[in-house]
């Protein structure tokens, strides 16, 4: 395991915790895979920074206030693997009600870019504070 993946991955999420798009996207390679779990309300497969940035960041940034992904714990599991454990928590704009819901983020690189990325959450919790 390469320690300076583990130091991408911080990197994209400090560039979070400062409201950084610029940076979060940073690290992403031009043909990023990256999955939001069935269940969550942007799932599916995004296909490139941009596809991320307007199909994920874009829209928790427009329907959320306050949505945060805190990072608790990120981990080096080898083979470029690196997983981000912690929780999300935020208000939907739409309902006014809050949620928290725990997360694994699975973080694929590749030569210091991320080529895959996979989403694990509990999206029960994600879907009560949306529900009208």
């Amino acid at each position: 395991m390469n320690s300076s993946d583990v130091d991408v991955i911080k990197a994209h999420y400090a560039a979070s915790d400062r409201g950084d798009l610029p940076g979060m996207l940073a690290p992403l390679a031009p043909d990023v895979s990256w999955t939001e779990m069935a269940g969550f309300p942007y799932a599916g497969t995004y296909v490139g920074p941009a596809a991320v940035r307007d199909g994920v960041f874009g829209r928790l940034a427009g329907e959320w206030d306050d949505y945060t992904a805190e990072v608790e714990e990120v981990v080096g599991a080898g083979d470029g693997i690196v997983l981000g454990i912690g929780n999300y928590s935020g208000t939907y704009r739409a309902t006014g009600r809050s949620m928290t819901a725990r997360f694994v983020h699975v973080w694929r690189l590749k030569d210091g870019k991320v080529h895959r990325f996979e989403q694990f959450t509990d999206t029960a919790h994600v879907a009560a504070a949306m529900e009208r």
